[in-house]
């Protein structure tokens, strides 16, 4: 796979409290010079994306982000105005006491709401792998899947650890057929890169991506 085939697969992300609109800029600037599938940004920079670039750009935001446990009136609302601001892609965390309560239909209801907020917009599910069993990773495939979100994603990159092999493994042994998966939180290199790909991610949620491949791409690999 060549530099720019992988970077049609990032989705290119700043989420920085403390990004500023010239950080925002710059990452837009990257993601239309080199290809990537998305900008994951903060959702209140959203609609002055969409004014500056309009549709040469495909945004991505997150909603309950990153702790996840905003009720699910909190989380519609999020979606309903990052769609309305310019935003085709939703990046949204579970309820994670949830999860550790074992309230798996409560945690699939509210996947299945915000996915119909969505409609034909895609919906990522950020499980947070970090702070869950094994049991609990594949019992939220499984909601993930029952709910009809398209993607199943594991980590906001702001818990106690982020993507691992080990969890895209046991996520292709256990997602639906129609459930596409992307790795985040600490995919910080080349091999990294290479290596959630290769495993099967149809996503890879990083800031270091262009960076790590943007002379590559230049030079035409």
């Amino acid at each position: 796979m060549t530099a720019a085939e992988m970077l049609k697969k990032v989705d290119h992300t700043q989420l920085k409290a403390f990004a500023t609109w010239e950080d925002i800029q710059v990452l837009c600037e990257e993601a239309i010079t080199y290809g990537t599938a998305s900008v994951c940004v903060p959702p209140s920079y959203i609609k002055k994306i969409y004014d500056t670039y309009g549709k040469k750009i495909n945004i991505c935001t997150v909603v309950g982000f990153p702790l996840g446990y905003s009720v699910t009136e909190a989380k519609v609302a999020e979606v309903e105005r990052a769609l309305a601001d310019g935003c085709n892609e939703i990046d949204m965390v579970v309820n994670i006491a949830d999860v550790k309560n074992g309230n798996f239909d409560n945690v699939e209801e509210e996947i299945r709401t915000l996915k119909k907020a969505c409609g034909e917009h895609i919906l990522k599910v950020i499980i947070e792998t970090c702070y869950l069993t094994e049991a609990e990773k594949i019992a939220m495939c499984k909601a993930v899947t029952n709910a009809g979100a398209d993607y199943i994603k594991t980590s906001t990159g702001f818990g106690t650890g982020g993507a691992t092999k080990e969890d895209i493994e046991l996520f292709k042994a256990h997602i639906g057929r129609n459930v596409k998966m992307k790795a985040a939180g600490g995919v910080s290199t080349l091999e990294d890169l290479e290596m959630f790909i290769e495993l099967g991610c149809d996503r890879i949620g990083t800031s270091r991506a262009v960076g790590l491949l943007k002379g590559e791409v230049t030079q035409g690999y």
